[in-house]
């Protein structure tokens, strides 16, 4: 993943997750707010009945002004023009409560004038009991009042929790996924440090190749044209084996050369407009030189068709193909190589008669170092990059390669090139 992406990605998602954060936050504190101004219009409404139904009992007026002073958050005064019967207001307090849905524990205290002191009345426990009591020591008094009555709600807090269960889960929720994006970005960042590492190892240890595999080769190829090595047939087939097995490896090396260039995004491509007939010629002619046993047939369109393409890496994805038929043979390779124009498109065709692909796996074959599985003995060499180099040149390309195969019967490749 290239560099430039990873930082528009992270800073993206730093700004989704300060954004995610600040609505929740903003969604938070309206909904605390919300319940706040309803619980405090309610335990309005719900002491102005209990003092509406003191003063009946007491045949008493209530007063016009200030009759509900909330002192705190959780803390009320009401006025009332009469004395205060403590088991009566208590009656009221349950009864009003549960009437207006207020199912959080309180507890009450009454104004003495005499002692001019609050007196306390009760801790009252609303709906389940609980076995811990938050009662207050100390109630504070008010100066400008002569008859009221207390009310103090220590579990407003919770009770207001309780009813934003909703809001809290949405809340829950997407703290969770703001901490799976974070986890995933850093899944990201690690992957790609790790990917750059090996990348550049690979590089490194690829190029430090090339000087040992030159030397070899002109080694090989002195060696090979040395008269007694000519005269000699087992020094002479020695001196072949090292040329192709040499030569095998450079191919090898190219591939993870090509394939680092494709992951840099900096493959550029020498097109040029050739005749594709001719070029098929030529690659089947090379190939049947390294196959020693088997068949290897084709059938080519008659006329010219040009077209245009890196020649190079067209040579390359070609005999990555025939290459992987001949492989993935079980006995002596059979392949054939077909050709035909399709509209404005020439279809090229690679059949063979190996083992085949599951199904499954059909799909995975294009994946780097993949390779498919041949059971405890790895017969077939590679690295897994031949048709992962062949998918990439051909999406540069514009191609459309696919791949169709049953298991046991072979595989055929189609490669769809513009003209």
């Amino acid at each position: 993943m290239p560099g430039n992406l990873i930082r528009r990605l992270l800073l993206l998602g730093a700004l989704a997750i300060i954004g995610i954060i600040s609505i929740q936050s903003y969604w938070l504190l309206k909904t605390w707010d919300l319940k706040d101004k309803e619980f405090d219009q309610t335990v309005n409404i719900m002491l102005r009945h209990v003092a509406e139904r003191i003063a009946n009992f007491h045949e008493s007026e209530l007063p016009k002004t200030q009759l509900i002073q909330r002192q705190s958050s959780n803390y009320y005064a009401v006025n009332v023009n009469s004395p205060i019967n403590a088991s009566v207001l208590e009656d009221f307090l349950y009864n009003e409560m549960d009437k207006h849905g207020l199912n959080t524990n309180f507890e009450y205290a009454v104004y003495d004038c005499f002692s001019k002191d609050l007196i306390y009345g009760n801790y009252c426990e609303m709906g389940e009991q609980t076995d811990k009591q938050i009662k207050s020591e100390e109630l504070p008094t008010l100066d400008n009042l002569e008859y009221y009555f207390v009310v103090r709600f220590p579990g407003r807090e919770s009770f207001l929790l309780s009813n934003m269960n909703m809001t809290l889960a949405f809340a829950a929720i997407a703290i969770v996924s703001v901490l799976f994006f974070m986890y995933s970005i850093w899944v990201i960042v690690k992957q790609k440090r790790l990917s750059e590492l090996q990348r550049d190892f690979i590089n490194n240890m690829t190029h430090e190749f090339k000087t040992p595999i030159s030397s070899i080769k002109i080694a090989a190829d002195v060696l090979s044209k040395d008269p007694k090595i000519q005269d000699d047939v087992r020094l002479n087939n020695y001196s072949k084996i090292i040329r192709d097995q040499n030569q095998r490896l450079n191919d090898q090396v190219e591939k993870v050369l090509n394939i680092a260039r494709l992951e840099k995004d900096n493959l550029e491509l020498k097109k040029e407009t050739f005749d594709l007939t001719q070029e098929l010629k030529n690659i089947l002619e090379n190939e049947k030189i390294k196959l020693k046993d088997g068949l290897l047939t084709y059938d080519l369109l008659n006329e010219e068709v040009s077209i245009i393409a890196d020649k190079l890496h067209f040579t390359n994805v070609i005999t990555n193909i025939l290459d992987n038929a001949i492989k993935y043979s079980k006995e002596e390779p059979e392949v054939h190589l077909s050709m035909q124009l399709i509209g404005n498109k020439v279809r090229i065709a690679i059949k063979d008669k190996g083992m085949g692909i599951p199904k499954e796996q059909t799909k995975e074959v294009f994946d780097k170092f993949y390779r498919i599985s041949t059971g405890d003995v790895h017969d077939v060499k590679g690295f897994g990059l031949g048709l992962f180099y062949v998918k990439n040149i051909s999406q540069a390309h514009g191609w459309i390669p696919k791949l169709e195969s049953e298991l046991g019967k072979g595989t055929t490749f189609t490669l769809d090139i513009l003209v």
